[in-house]
C-alpha cells in the first residue's frame, strides 16, 4: 500500500521530528562526546540518537518509503535514483550550533517526490516550535500556546532583512549582502534561517557555501508553501536525488517574487582588475 500524502501523514511527521527533538535536548543538556567524522564535520550522541528515533518511527509509519539520513548517507546513486518517493532527513542540523551551545539547532524531515520536497518538517529542541508544510496543506508553526499559518513577506522594503550563515559565512555572501545596499543582517544557524523567512521575519537568505540536500529539503517546503521561493542561482527550484553528488548548488530563499534577486549576484572580476 502507497502512504498518502495528506493531513494525517504530516502531523505524524510532525509528532515524530518533536519526539526526535526531545531526544537532541536530552543530550544538549547533558555532558556529551564530540568526535569528527571523515570530512572533519563534528558528531555527537544526539545526532545519532536522533536518527534511530527517526528511522524507527518512519519505518513504523510508512514502510513502504525508504530513508536518506545524513547519518545513512552512504547510500549509493545507483539504489537510490530508483526511489521516486523517499524519505530524505538531517537528524540535528547544525551541530556546530549545537556544540557551541547557541540553541540554533534543529531536526529535519522531508518527503521527496519526483525529485522535488513535497512535506517538510523542521522541529527547534530548544525553543519547542515546530515548522510544519506539505503541498496543499500550506505552512503552520505549532508551538505551547498553538498554532498559526505562515506567510512571507510579499514585498520586500528597504532596508532588506537579509539571514546569513553563522557558522558558515562567505566572501560571495558578503558581497551579495553589499550589493543589496543598505539591510539588515541576521545571522542565524541551520535550516531557522529559512524558517525566518517563511516567518516573514526577513525577506532573503543567500547560501554560496557548501550545503547538502538533507540541510534544504524541509525546510524548502516549508518556505513555498509559505508563498516564498528556493531556487538556485538561475532561479530554478532545487531538485533533489538528481546525481551521485549530495551536494546542492549555490541558492537563494526568498519571500519577494516581483525582485530579481539575480542582479545582485557576486560576479567574478574581469580579466585584468
Amino acid at each position: 500500500m502507497t502512504t498518502p500524502l495528506d493531513g494525517s501523514l504530516l502531523d505524524a511527521v510532525r509528532d515524530l521530528a518533536v519526539l526526535a527533538a526531545g531526544r537532541v535536548l536530552d543530550v544538549y543538556r547533558s555532558p556529551f562526546e564530540v568526535v569528527r567524522k571523515a570530512d572533519a564535520s563534528p558528531l555527537t550522541e544526539a545526532d545519532l540518537d536522533s536518527h534511530r528515533t527517526i528511522l524507527e518511527g518512519l519505518a513504523d509509519l510508512a514502510p513502504d518509503i525508504p530513508v536518506l539520513s545524513e547519518e545513512s548517507a552512504e547510500i549509493d546513486f545507483a539504489t537510490r535514483s530508483a526511489w521516486s518517493r523517499y524519505w530524505l532527513v538531517d537528524p540535528l542540523d547544525g551541530t556546530k550550533d549545537f556544540v557551541s551551545g547557541n540553541g540554533e539547532f534543529t531536526v529535519n524531515i522531508a518527503l521527496i517526490e519526483e525529485h522535488a520536497p513535497v512535506l517538510g518538517v523542521v522541529a527547534v529542541p530548544v525553543t519547542g516550535v515546530a515548522y510544519a508544510a506539505a503541498r496543499g496543506f500550506g505552512a503552520r508553526r505549532h508551538d505551547a500556546q498553538g498554532d498559526r499559518a505562515l506567510g512571507v513577506r510579499r514585498t520586500a522594503t528597504h532596508p532588506i532583512r537579509v539571514a546569513a550563515s553563522r557558522s558558515h559565512r562567505d566572501r560571495e555572501t558578503n558581497a551579495f549582502i553589499h550589493a543589496l545596499g543598505p539591510c539588515e543582517d541576521v545571522s542565524v544557524g541551520s535550516s531557522l534561517k529559512f524558517c525566518l523567512l517563511a516567518e516573514g521575519a526577513v525577506d532573503i537568505y543567500p547560501r554560496f557555501g557548501p550545503t547538502c540536500e538533507w540541510d534544504t529539503a524541509a525546510a524548502q517546503v516549508v518556505v513555498e508553501q509559505a508563498g516564498g521561493r528556493v531556487t538556485d542561482v538561475d532561479l530554478e527550484p532545487l531538485r533533489y536525488n538528481t546525481k551521485d553528488s549530495l551536494l546542492n548548488p549555490h541558492f537563494l530563499a526568498f519571500g519577494d517574487r516581483n525582485v530579481d534577486w539575480r542582479e545582485f549576484m557576486p560576479r567574478e572580476p574581469a580579466p585584468g582588475h
